[in-house]
């Protein structure tokens, strides 16, 4: 899509910001579980049942992929499994907003180093003095937990994959993809959850609470970023993305009582700050 001079609608716009804020709720209401069900409980619940949500919303055995291209489709699923695995493993002890913070780093790279502006180069510089603040350095070592951390960033990698991976399956099989790419990842999951959780996924105290998980999550910000999407420049779209961090340390405050110190914020602002002018440079 190419960036248009015209103002972009509000409520388009709306239905962007909505969507991150659904995500980071999500998230906030997915660490309420883990004392429930663990993370890899939370896991199974969310891809369980968000690709039920999915599969009958996109329906995607009415055009069913190539041969060819379920080898994409099989990495875009794993590296979709593996970045919320790891995600939900880093925030057992890793507040909200440094871990989405940490994670982005996934994304920016992947828009850094398919760019060749010179001013990419600042960007670079200012996520990695983000990351710097971030990571257990330091004075930073006793406040942040290592392993988490290492969980945050493996996830980044795992999104950067899926960010790769996802535009070829999208490419060869359309919205489709998202379902069936959801579809094996949980595959992946869901065994492992119910192994860890057994019987407990399906208590009335949890079942609902993964529900709203899977909803806010997965099918909810995926339909309004969507939508947003064929109406909104791709620049624009990726700037309002960058405030995820932002909006995770918001919901981090809120929602689950995670207080960032002041380091620790100017760290993540950083990040936003880059996330936001590489994804100012993007024309598609």
């Amino acid at each position: 899509m190419s960036d248009s001079p015209i103002r972009p609608p509000l409520g388009a716009l709306a239905m962007a910001l909505a969507a991150i804020v659904s995500i980071q709720a999500g998230a906030a209401l997915a660490k309420i579980l883990f004392p429930l069900v663990g993370a890899p409980g939370t896991v199974a619940l969310r891809l369980g049942l968000g690709t039920l949500m999915l599969l009958a919303w996109l329906r995607p055995w009415r055009q069913w992929p190539a041969r060819r291209d379920w080898r994409v489709l099989c990495i875009y699923g794993v590296a979709l499994a593996a970045m919320n695995s790891l995600f939900y493993l880093a925030l057992r002890s890793v507040p909200l907003g440094m871990a989405v913070a940490l994670e982005f780093t996934g994304p920016l790279a992947v828009a850094i180093l398919g760019s060749r502006r010179p001013l990419d180069l600042l960007w670079a510089a200012l996520a990695l003095a983000g990351l710097l603040g971030l990571l257990p350095l330091g004075d930073q070592a006793a406040a942040i937990d290592p392993l988490g951390a290492a969980c945050a960033l493996g996830a980044g990698l795992c999104w950067a994959l899926y960010i790769v991976y996802g535009q070829r399956a999208g490419a060869a099989h359309g919205l489709g993809s998202v379902a069936l790419g959801s579809t094996l990842a949980a595959v992946l999951v869901v065994p492992v959850g119910a192994a860890h959780a057994g019987a407990a996924l399906l208590s009335p105290t949890v079942l609902p609470l993964g529900l709203a998980v899977a909803l806010l999550s997965t099918a909810l910000p995926y339909t309004l970023e969507m939508a947003a999407l064929a109406r909104l420049p791709a620049r624009t779209f990726g700037i309002l993305q960058s405030l995820g961090p932002a909006c995770a340390t918001l919901a981090g405050l809120l929602v689950l009582g995670e207080r960032p110190t002041l380091a620790q914020g100017v760290a993540i602002a950083a990040v936003v700050a880059a996330s936001a002018g590489a994804a100012a440079g993007r024309s598609r």
